[in-house]
């Protein structure tokens, strides 16, 4: 009998499977490390299908946090991931299992603390998310297919004009990196949102999706919020970096401008964190200016929506460009594992 875990997990992996159908058009992949650029052609896919498709991108953001918090990744096991109460995760299961690439000693050297503690936190969060949809699929689960997390970081970097980028140099590098992953997440399941069914079953796995999107956004308002600390006025160059990253994004997705622009929207499905220009007097006498915490539309400040098709452009750094063939490049060289890759 399925756990009542597990039904509220079926319902959203319903919403999923019309996210999967409805990507539409997506662009030709733009100059980042990839190898077959296309997605493949399915007519139909199974409840099975939707959640390897999430596993794949579990496997994704669990090895960077384990990496950067602990200097492993998810599937061995060190004194640091070990004292933290990290798990050890499976990784295998059908498909061709593959590798992380990363560089040698990947452990962020962290100073600050409390970046430290976001690192170790999502680090184990993640950890679980691979480990619930693992249980839910059981002998179905795919494999873990092969993940870069180096030329993936210097492509993207190239392409936004940053130069070469290591997301395990430092702590800025770091939130840098987690600011690429953690929007994406957000506006999965506000895609999701609408196609859960309005019966009393579906209100239920309704309050499931919710919840897991309230974490999502949790996790990357913190990241954004910790690069406007460290760097509000935009002097150092990160915030610079958000709008490219944020520009990227959306060209990857293929995202249709807003008819009726406003002043950041320049980005039509994603708003990079923005110094505002206008001081404003706290009590005290403090002056401050405003910024972007919230990525969603300007007008009523609902959180972005994507397909799933669009999200696989955006990890495959374009590779979802056509119809008829596996969908490679970016961070995942050689494809997801799965129907739908």
């Amino acid at each position: 009998m399925a756990s009542k875990e597990t039904q509220q997990l079926d319902n959203i992996i319903a919403g999923h499977r019309a996210m999967l159908l409805g990507g539409g058009a997506v662009m030709a992949a733009l100059a980042i490390p990839s190898r077959a650029s296309a997605a493949v052609s399915v007519t139909t896919y199974t409840d099975a299908d939707i959640l390897n498709f999430a596993l794949n991108l579990e496997y994704l953001e669990a090895n960077f946090y384990y990496l950067a918090a602990f200097g492993t990744n998810i599937s061995v096991a060190n004194s640091a991931s070990s004292s933290a109460g990290a798990a050890v995760l499976g990784i295998s299961g059908t498909g061709t299992q593959g590798n992380v690439s990363v560089k040698a000693n990947p452990q962020v050297p962290f100073t600050d603390p409390r970046t430290k503690s976001y690192a170790i936190e999502t680090a184990i969060e993640e950890g679980k998310h691979v480990n619930f949809l693992r249980k839910a699929l059981g002998s179905a689960a795919v494999a873990q297919s092969n993940i870069d997390l180096v030329n993936s970081f210097n492509g993207l970097a190239a392409v936004v004009g940053i130069g070469s980028f290591d997301p395990f140099a430092s702590d800025a590098n770091f939130l840098i990196g987690a600011y690429i992953f953690e929007d994406v997440g957000v506006t999965a399941y506000s895609g999701a949102a609408p196609l859960i069914t309005t019966t009393p079953q579906g209100k239920i796995y309704l309050q499931a999706a919710a919840g897991i999107l309230a974490v999502e956004a949790y996790h990357a308002g913190l990241i954004r919020s910790a690069i406007n600390v460290l760097d509000p006025s935009g002097t150092l160059g990160y915030i610079g970096y958000t709008a490219q990253i944020s520009a990227l994004r959306a060209s990857l997705a293929k995202a249709v401008a807003p008819a009726n622009p406003g002043p950041l929207d320049t980005n039509p499905d994603d708003t990079p964190l923005t110094p505002g220009t206008t001081a404003v007097s706290l009590a005290g006498g403090a002056n401050v200016t405003s910024t972007t915490i919230a990525n969603a539309d300007l007008t009523n400040v609902i959180s972005f929506a994507r397909t799933t098709t669009q999200i696989l452009n955006i990890v495959t750094a374009g590779g979802a460009a056509t119809s008829g063939a596996k969908a490679t490049g970016g961070f995942f060289p050689t494809g997801v594992n799965g129907t739908f890759a």
